[in-house]
């Protein structure tokens, strides 16, 4: 780093910032660079730690910088450079529903292809797990079990994984018991569960826009009626819209991912959080909140849910380990509040429980403490992945690119050029053995051609930076 210039002592932080700033708009420093310790910046200057810090903390406030536990602070954003922002969404109210199953069977179909490079798979690598703690967790369930495992449990599921999660929602706010819990196999399932409790054929369910591929999939199979909602790449559903939707549909159920959703990113702000809540509570509404990656946060402190707000047990919150963890375990779970015995009866009379052994080793694994430190580790790796996807598609996509800017999860919204057909961009890039995910797989109408979603959900290596150039390039050649 250059030589910091000097100035009067009140103003030498300032100067620290604004070398540090200029270097970034040079391109000196790059997004998801490394700055230099505070301990270094000051022996090499003679400038104490406390100022040192002052000059980032100011830095971080401009979003030019972030601090990541444990590790350091970072480059996060470059004005000069950044693609351009993503803007809000705008379905219609009653656009006509198409059929998007033949593209999205095709997308799945592909992912068990040897040597691809999976962006369109959101779920971790494997090498961000803990797969021998996983393993041992496992054993241990086996030893420890009745039968080793072989017995039903009970229809709401393990007591032991249920208290352990009911532990975990402290750090989202959340006051619960294991018996305000039902385990699922994942999930999906337990938004299955809650949309056959709330609805029947023929109802009308409103979902953000857009939104998860296989909540509308579900959806369309027990013949509901989907409202698409206008929605915010940062912020997401914005109670107003809500509220006009509302008054124009007869809107039996609202689905949210109100954390770090899936395809756009967007964490919605607690007051807004509260505010969808409320407005419910008065229509008498329920909400199915999706809060899937909550745990995968870039900031210091772990979102709150809308069920952190929730006062009347009009919030269904579902959630799993299938983003963090152990996917293959398929291992969900849903607090459903005054819907309890609904959800109970349908998870019944449709698979009678969960898998047992699984269950337990998650209970044990939540259990041992190990859940928070494997936690901090994939956050880290997830914040880095999603800078170095950004600079990478800021340097070899097309200067038109508009990206989305999610903090957590690990998933990016790409909006391209309109004469792109990112269907057709997915067939050229299977080609080369790289996969995507289609724009148009997130909605039931006519829309998002020209998007697409990708997973940083894997570790940076030469190959992935290889294919994130080369899909670039075959953007570049269809434009």
């Amino acid at each position: 780093m250059a030589k910091l210039t000097n100035g009067k002592n009140e103003h030498i932080y300032l100067n620290v910032a604004n070398n540090i700033q200029q270097q970034i708009m040079d391109n000196v420093l790059n997004i998801g660079d490394k700055l230099p310790s505070v301990r270094m910046l000051s022996k090499e200057h003679g400038i104490s730690v406390s100022t040192i810090l002052q000059s980032y903390y100011h830095l971080e406030g401009k979003g030019l910088i972030e601090s990541r536990p444990q590790s350091g602070y970072y480059v996060r954003f470059n004005p000069s450079r950044f693609p351009q922002k993503i803007e809000k969404s705008n379905p219609l109210q009653s656009g006509k529903a198409k059929n998007v199953e033949a593209i999205i069977t095709e997308v799945y179909d592909d992912f068990g292809m040897q040597g691809n490079t999976r962006f369109s798979l959101s779920v971790p690598a494997p090498e961000l797990l803990p797969l021998a703690k996983l393993n041992k967790a496992m054993m241990q369930a086996l030893r420890d079990l009745p039968a080793s495992s072989t017995s039903y449990e009970t229809v709401q599921g393990s007591e032991m994984l249920r208290r352990q999660i009911a532990r975990w929602a402290i750090h989202w706010g959340g006051h619960m018991q294991a018996s305000d819990l039902i385990t699922t196999a994942g999930c999906m399932n337990a938004i299955a569960y809650c949309l056959m409790a709330l609805t029947k054929r023929g109802d009308t369910i409103a979902v953000e826009s857009p939104v998860y591929f296989g909540v509308l999939r579900f959806a369309q199979s027990i013949g509901l009626k989907v409202v698409e909602l206008p929605t915010h790449p940062d912020t997401g559903v914005d109670p107003d819209d809500l509220k006009k939707t509302l008054q124009k549909h007869p809107i039996k159920a609202v689905f949210l991912v109100t954390n770090f959703s899936n395809p756009t990113g967007y964490c919605m702000p607690d007051e807004q959080k509260e505010a969808t809540v409320k407005l419910l509570s008065q229509y008498g509404i329920p909400l199915i909140e999706d809060d899937l990656y909550g745990d995968v946060y870039f900031g210091k402190n772990r979102p709150k849910t809308c069920k952190s707000f929730d006062e009347e047990g009009n919030v269904l919150w579902c959630s799993s380990i299938s983003k963090t963890l152990a996917p293959g375990y398929r291992v969900g779970w849903v607090a459903p509040g005054k819907y309890m015995d609904k959800i109970k009866r349908l998870k019944l009379y449709h698979s009678i429980t969960s898998a047992t052994a699984q269950q337990a080793a998650i209970g044990n694994f939540l259990a041992t403490g190990r859940y928070e430190n494997h936690l901090r580790k994939m956050r880290q790796t997830l914040h880095s992945n999603s800078l170095q996807f950004t600079r990478t598609i800021r340097d070899h996509f097309p200067d038109n690119v508009k990206l989305s800017n999610p903090k957590g999860g690990f998933i990016l919204w790409l909006e391209l050029a309109k004469n792109i057909d990112t269907y057709q961009l997915y067939r050229e890039a299977i080609a080369h053995k790289i996969s995507i995910a289609p724009g148009t797989m997130f909605s039931l109408q006519d829309r998002y051609q020209n998007c697409m979603r990708l997973s940083y959900g894997m570790l940076w290596k030469p190959e992935v930076e290889r294919a994130l150039k080369k899909l670039g390039a075959l953007v570049k050649e269809m434009k």
